[in-house]
């Protein structure tokens, strides 16, 4: 946030005649295509969040030292994250989300201020007001990131124009204010889904912003409108949950099942048949597409098993691709989560068997053959993985990146997110219901009332979004981080020690203010998180 000025000279007359090349201060938007090239560097700067690989542990941060995950070859940056003793406020975790959100938030702010000027010309009020809308909806998703990872942080809502070093932490319910005053802005003028063309269908959209604001409001406690966002998204009329197969797998005759049909790629885009999509950030191999990707995606790595560490195997698109496993599912989710049947439990959606698939003459005794799941290679070799994340690429085997579509929003948490307002509400029925679609796309045994509390609803977060979803931030925003890790995945027979969870505590349902915004906010006191010293 603290940003140094920076000039430079040129010498064309003399060199005391100088030329400003870089300024600090917000660029001038004039025009359509301004404001779009703008809006697309939003885009660019999303996918920067998820397509990190300077960091390659940086998606296990988010799920490992949770209730579903146990690391196994960690990278280093998600090491505070079970071992939370180390946690302090010089993480690079901590300090790589506030930057992003900040450097978010300041580019919708530039965009912000120059389509609300009274001198722009040439746009209707409708084009104002979808670009307005389209950079709210980023600022606010931007703020809610902060806010549920850090709680109350510095609201700026203008760009910045010189350095600043006064930055103060404001109360947790103005943050709230705007992020909810953002997204409704954006619910109320951005596009219906339906009338994007299949090129800009990853564009943002009216449901995007009442899927976020039903999150935001559970949040907030405000449970009626969060059910009433979630209704939005789900009466629209604008999408289905997968209930029948589709799209390349099932045209090729190849095994599968509807809910792991929507992870394949080139069946995830709303234009490939994918009616549960609310959200798809479309990713392309850079090599092919330039610009596809802004860095390399590491989640197949982190997520896929490292299988081809076992002799007589190799990487195949069949098994997903070359994975590391730098976490693995722990037992809870792989022995005890799911009911016999469930069909986001099945061969094609968590990978539990491998054969023996390297041809090579010296591995011709085993061939084909299943591939004994037994010893220390279960932890990451041949450790049973979700699907996901799969994809393999003929022309990069080694496969450093991952050049697939990612599902940021889809219509099954909406059912999700609706039953958790309803369950605050005390509508145990129709929470239970809710919960039901689900279960019957599954195949799963439906539910009542006496079934539903919190805990079941974030067990059914797991069977329905595991590899999704982002699992830390839910228990941070549920309050339940500490018990559910405690009791779910502690002390755990077989992991090494150095492996488990320790010293979690309250302290972490927040994240640590990183250490260098408080150094360098020398004119103001920017407060520590409690529990962490600075």
């Amino acid at each position: 946030m603290c940003i140094g000025l920076q000039t430079f000279t040129a010498c064309e007359k003399s060199f005391l005649d100088e030329e400003v090349l870089s300024s600090y201060s917000p660029t001038t938007l004039r025009d359509k295509a301004g404001f779009e090239a703008s809006l697309i560097g939003l885009y660019n700067h999303n996918n920067r969040f998820y397509s990190v690989s300077w960091a390659q542990g940086w998606p296990a941060v988010w799920q490992v030292g949770t209730d579903i995950t146990w690391p196994t070859q960690p990278q280093g940056i998600e090491n505070p994250y079970y071992n939370y003793n180390t946690l302090t406020p010089l993480d690079g975790a901590a300090d790589n989300t506030w930057n992003w959100s900040y450097t978010m938030i300041n580019n919708t702010n530039v965009l912000i201020q120059n389509v609300e000027s009274p001198d722009i010309s040439g746009l209707t009020d409708e084009e104002k007001n979808k670009i307005n809308a389209e950079a709210r909806f980023f600022r606010g998703l931007s703020y809610n990131l902060l806010a549920t990872a850090f709680g109350g942080v510095p609201l700026v809502t203008e760009p910045l124009t010189a350095p600043k070093t006064d930055f103060v932490r404001a109360p947790l319910a103005d943050v709230n204010e705007v992020v909810i005053t953002d997204l409704k802005f954006a619910a109320k003028h951005l596009p219906n889904i339906s009338a994007l063309p299949a090129s800009k269908q990853s564009r943002a959209n009216k449901y995007m912003a009442h899927q976020l604001l039903a999150e935001v409001y559970l949040r907030v406690n405000q449970p009626a409108l969060a059910e009433a966002h979630a209704d939005s998204v789900i009466t629209s009329g604008q999408f289905g949950l997968i209930k029948n197969r589709y799209g390349v797998r099932f045209n090729a005759g190849i095994p599968g099942d509807p809910f792991s049909d929507m992870f394949i790629y080139g069946n995830q885009r709303r234009s490939q048949g994918n009616t549960e999509a609310i959200w798809v950030m479309e990713a392309e191999n850079p090599r092919d597409v330039p610009g596809g990707s802004t860095d390399n995606p590491q989640q197949r790595r982190v997520w896929g098993a490292s299988y081809h560490n076992r002799a007589g195997m190799v990487p195949a698109d069949s098994l997903g691709g070359r994975g590391i496993a730098r976490l693995r599912l722990n037992n809870w989710v792989l022995y005890d989560l799911y009911d016999e049947g469930d069909m986001r439990n099945s061969r094609h959606s968590i990978r539990r068997e491998f054969w023996y698939n390297d041809p090579a003459p010296k591995y011709s005794n085993i061939y084909k053959t299943k591939v004994p799941y037994q010893g220390p290679d279960t932890l990451f070799i041949i450790n049973p993985y979700t699907t996901k994340w799969g994809h393999f690429d003929p022309l990069d085997v080694f496969g450093y990146g991952m050049w697939k579509d990612f599902i940021l929003m889809r219509l099954g948490e909406t059912y999700l997110l609706r039953a958790e307002a309803e369950f605050k509400q005390g509508k145990l029925d129709e929470a239970a219901e809710s919960i039901n679609e689900l279960r019957r796309r599954a195949n799963a045994p439906l539910v009542s009332a006496s079934d539903i509390t919190l805990d079941f609803i974030l067990d059914e977060r797991v069977r329905e979004l595991v590899g999704e979803e982002n699992r830390r931030l839910t228990l941070m925003r549920t309050g339940t981080l500490v018990e559910r890790a405690t009791r779910l995945n502690s002390n755990i027979t077989g992991l090494p020690a150095n492996r488990q969870i320790t010293g979690l505590t309250q302290t972490n349902l927040l994240l640590p203010i990183p250490q260098n915004e408080i150094d360098l906010n020398k004119d103001a006191i920017l407060e520590q998180n409690p529990g962490y010293i600075q």
